[in-house]
């Protein structure tokens, strides 16, 4: 499902003025809008403002005002005319938004399918790596074995004491000698030994050396795929919001304006715009009840709790779920993958997710089995992601810049979840590692 934001919407009965913000005016907007401003929100036109996004260029047109829909009811042909161009808008918005949705879905789906290619790429060229160091490892300990028997081999005697020894001609010196020449045979067989298990090290850790080239190679080229898919899946999710958008502010008034239109009794046109205003300020009563529960749940636990280090915790729940290998889980139609990339929090349906620390959103949608996610880049090769957030949780956008402990979203149960709760992953040069020592070494106990 692509998520949903809160629904922007416009003036009754004013026409298309070709005077809405463009898409880098809501961007710069959404920018500027901090955490309290966003909760603390009552006018309609602020909600409108803030969560309104750019519409597709399908619908840069001028709808039907009030004072058309009047005016043609006076006039048989011209209402039967206006009565199929309301129909052709209902029906051009209506599909705009299943074509879009369906092209986001898809490009969620390719974006999470190339983004754990690209995960589990990064953990094998990991561990070839620490089985290449440690194999070197095995190969220095080798080396200096070899070299410590052959130290003791030479100060035993070498080969020039004993052939002085055998030629002495003295029994006794000969039992001596053979007592030599056996212990010799033992350090040149021992050494030997420690010699060829270090030759064995070393080409193992050159083999593992080269596997994981190799595989850095692969993870990068993954990498590089990933992101692009990201970026494609972004731009498919804000064109499925823009046609939503453009759904929200404009389906209610044309079917109330076609209702109006086919209606033969003596209900006027004022009552049918009094129902869509009433709409209207029903939906937004909802979202802001969302709101506030959101932030009572968050205020709750001590999720968004910035210290020193200018980290927070990014929920006030308990960890239910680690960081690496794991036995694979089934349910709900669905099983988790055997590694897991991150770690789950969970605070309960709804529960505050806060930005771990200050960055740029680079991606809020959409995303496959991490349902609603948001990718933030704090820089300096850091990032952090936030996975399973509520539909309609989404309290930041693409391009936002945050600050540590803002409200970003809340908890939910979207994508491969078993309930309520974030999936929280942490990312160094793009890699996946574990947030829990990630989050420790910054001050931040999960």
């Amino acid at each position: 499902m692509i998520p949903t934001k809160a629904a922007g919407e416009g003036a009754l009965g004013v026409e298309e003025c070709g005077c809405a913000p463009t898409p880098a005016e809501i961007r710069a907007l959404r920018a500027g809008v901090s955490r309290r401003t966003l909760l603390g929100a009552g006018t309609a036109g602020l909600v409108a403002a803030i969560v309104a996004g750019p519409l597709p260029a399908a619908f840069a047109t001028t709808y039907p005002s009030w004072d058309d829909v009047q005016a043609a009811k006076a006039n048989e042909a011209t209402k039967v005319a206006e009565v199929q161009r309301i129909q052709g808008f209902i029906q051009s918005l209506t599909g705009e938004v299943a074509r879009s949705r369906t092209a986001a879905e898809q490009a969620a789906e390719a974006f999470y399918t190339a983004q754990q290619e690209y995960f589990e790429a990064a953990v094998r060229a990991d561990t070839l790596q620490s089985q290449a160091d440690a194999e070197a490892a095995n190969a220095t300990e080798a080396a200096n074995k070899a070299g410590r028997v052959a130290a003791q081999l030479y100060r035993d005697g070498g080969d020039q004491t004993s052939l002085e020894l055998f030629f002495s001609g003295s029994a006794a010196t000969a039992d001596d000698l053979l007592t030599r020449l056996g212990v010799m045979d033992k350090l040149l067989e021992r050494n030997q030994m420690v010699y060829a298990t270090a030759v064995t090290a070393r080409d193992a850790a050159q083999s593992l050396t080269d596997q994981a080239v190799v595989a850095r190679d692969e993870r990068d080229r993954l990498q590089a795929v990933a992101e692009q898919k990201m970026s494609e899946s972004q731009q498919a999710a804000d064109a499925a919001q823009a046609a939503l958008d453009a759904q929200t502010l404009n389906l209610g008034q044309l079917q109330a304006q076609l209702a109006a239109l086919q209606d033969t009794t003596a209900k006027t046109i004022a009552d049918y715009q009094a129902g869509v205003e009433a709409a209207r300020i029903a939906e937004e009563q909802r979202r802001a009840a969302e709101r506030a529960e959101a932030e009572r749940l968050a205020a709750a636990g001590n999720g968004g709790g910035v210290v020193s280090s200018g980290w927070a915790r990014p929920t006030s729940g308990r960890r239910t779920s680690d960081f690496g290998p794991r036995s694979s889980q089934c349910g709900n139609g669905y099983c988790s993958t055997s590694y897991h990339y991150g770690v789950d929090l969970s605070g309960g349906c709804s529960a505050g997710i806060y930005a771990a620390a200050a960055g740029t959103v680079v991606y809020a949608g959409y995303n496959g089995g991490y349902g609603n996610y948001i990718k933030i880049d704090h820089g300096g090769g850091i990032g952090t992601g936030y996975a399973h957030i509520r539909n309609g949780g989404f309290n930041v956008g693409y391009g936002q810049r945050v600050n540590a402990g803002d409200l970003i979203g809340s908890e939910g149960n979207t994508g491969n979840a078993f309930g309520c709760n974030l999936h929280f992953e942490a990312y160094v040069n793009g890699s996946p590692v574990n947030p829990i020592n990630f989050l420790a070494a910054r001050g931040v106990s999960i």
